[in-house]
């Protein structure tokens, strides 16, 4: 064992104790939580405006601050970016989080020095409960690679701006530094198909034992290099790779094409990072799940998903939550995000301690006929169908089409895989669904919808489309389903 090996196991140790204990007061530290941030907001002009002060209860708190997306706060950041100070909490932000926003174009996220310190720390903690656990400490003498956006940074009246991922690339420890790869100068290349060129050659003989990034374009960086190097499987070329870390996006769809690419199994860590804060990350090898971040600064509200636009909503607390309820999630965070709706749509599997999982987008939902299908739902049928059938799907995209040129209208499910996906397949594709979903049940049964149709798209159609809107590479995602057919009209113009 290296001394690194080593030193990383005490570490681990350490590190479990602090999270067990401020995960053992689940409650006690939300609430210390929220009197900080009441700290944080002395003096700024949000908290004049909606009369906030130090010792304000949380009941209180939900009169005066409504739920907001970022366009709601939009009119404080434009304050904080023309040099104002002392606007959202005392001070400014150290950075802007720049990310592609669907209806409010380019979206500056603020984040603190607390916020940037919360960021690596969580990332920090999954590491070290994985190492606790299994004890596998070996990957941390070995090469390591991150996948993510470049770390060239703008400025905005003093405030430096970049994509999240960049913004962590300044704060990686230096004892990771020289492990860590691709080179600076690469991570720094813009165009995402010649970065993943230029990272396959600098890394396809290196001693590769942990890598990381969002699981599509891991997967692309994994078929450049069984192309590069003429190996069969990722294990060929990286004989002691042992760890793939990842978030952004449900694993399950993509972990059978990506055993296949490696050749076997191999331990994975979940990560839930936001430009708003780092939410959740896995703890556990054996249990379900990522355990809820209660030590990164923020206070975390819940409303049911199918209350949040209407207009008695049961907004909520951590110590009021159910399991298994479908909850849009609201930060509140020292970096000055406050009552923020941050778009995701989580559900607690455990209250002891709290663990979530991510089930889908409060924008990504098909609804055309009522039927309210979420990610989740779609992402758990075509997993199913998949092992049913022993074949691969790489990526897909769900959208209703409401007026065919003939028959019932249909949900029209998008598809890029390798093998044959034939009638077989969609009927039992349909039926998950609608094992998953009684309301979409109800409509094949009433004869409201006929069952589901497949379109077949050849390799690499779904990245041809992320390109054609430049939102190739980095932390961008291809939503898995939309209640309108922008998307699917785009997809199924390609040849």
């Amino acid at each position: 064992m290296s001394l690194k090996s080593f030193a990383a196991k005490l570490f681990a140790r350490y590190e479990i104790a602090r999270i067990r204990r401020w995960a053992a007061n689940p409650i006690v530290e939300q609430q210390k939580t929220f009197q900080s941030l009441l700290l944080a907001l002395k003096g700024s002009a949000f908290a004049k405006d909606h009369h906030l002060y130090i010792g304000l209860n949380y009941d209180d708190w939900k009169t005066r601050v409504p739920i907001r997306d970022y366009e709601g706060l939009k009119s404080y950041v434009e304050r904080i970016k023309s040099g104002e100070e002392n606007v959202l909490i005392k001070g400014r932000p150290q950075y802007f989080c720049k990310t592609s926003g669907t209806t409010s174009g380019t979206k500056y996220i603020p984040m603190s020095s607390d916020g940037i310190s919360a960021q690596t720390r969580a990332a920090r903690s999954a590491l070290l409960c994985y190492i606790n656990e299994t004890g596998n400490a070996d990957f941390v003498s070995g090469k390591m690679i991150f996948l993510q956006g470049s770390p060239v940074m703008e400025s905005v009246n003093g405030v430096q701006v970049g994509r999240l991922s960049g913004i962590v690339a300044h704060h990686v420890p230096k004892y990771l530094q020289r492990n860590r790869m691709p080179s600076w100068e690469t991570n720094c290349m813009d165009n995402w198909e010649e970065k993943v060129d230029a990272i396959v050659d600098e890394t396809k003989y290196a001693d590769m034992r942990l890598i990381s990034g969002i699981p599509p374009w891991v997967q692309m960086y994994f078929e450049r290099l069984i192309k590069e190097t003429g190996k069969k499987t990722i294990r060929e070329v990286f004989p002691r790779f042992s760890v793939f870390a990842h978030g952004g996006v449900n694993y399950q769809p993509y972990k059978p094409l990506m055993k296949r690419l490696i050749g076997d199994d191999v331990d994975s860590i979940e990560t839930y990072p936001a430009s708003e804060g780092f939410i959740a990350f896995q703890d556990s090898q054996k249990e379900a799940g990522m355990l809820l971040n209660l030590d990164g600064g923020i206070f975390y509200e819940f409303v049911p998903v199918a209350e949040l636009y209407s207009e008695f909503q049961t907004r909520i607390s951590l110590k009021d939550v159910k399991l298994e309820v479908n909850y849009a999630i609201i930060l509140n965070t020292s970096s000055g995000l406050w009552g923020y709706l941050i778009g995701d749509t989580v559900k607690f599997v455990s209250t002891s301690p709290y663990r979530i999982m991510v089930t889908g987008r409060i924008a990504h939902f098909i609804s055309a006929f009522g039927e309210h299908v979420i990610a989740e739902e779609v992402e758990n049928s075509m997993s199913n169908a998949c092992k049913k059938f022993d074949v691969e799907v790489s990526e897909f995209h769900v959208a209703p089409q409401v007026n065919p040129l003939d028959g019932l209208p249909y949900h029209e499910w998008f598809v890029e895989s390798d093998g044959t996906l034939g009638e077989d397949f969609a009927a039992s594709l349909d039926e998950e669904l609608r094992n998953a979903n009684s309301y979409y049940n109800d409509l094949i049964v009433g004869s409201v919808l006929q069952p589901l149709k497949l379109k077949l798209l050849p390799k690499g159609a779904f990245n041809k489309y992320m390109e054609s809107i430049g939102k190739l590479g980095g932390q961008n995602k291809l939503p898995r389903l939309a209640n309108d057919r922008k998307i699917a009209d785009e997809l199924a113009k390609k040849p």
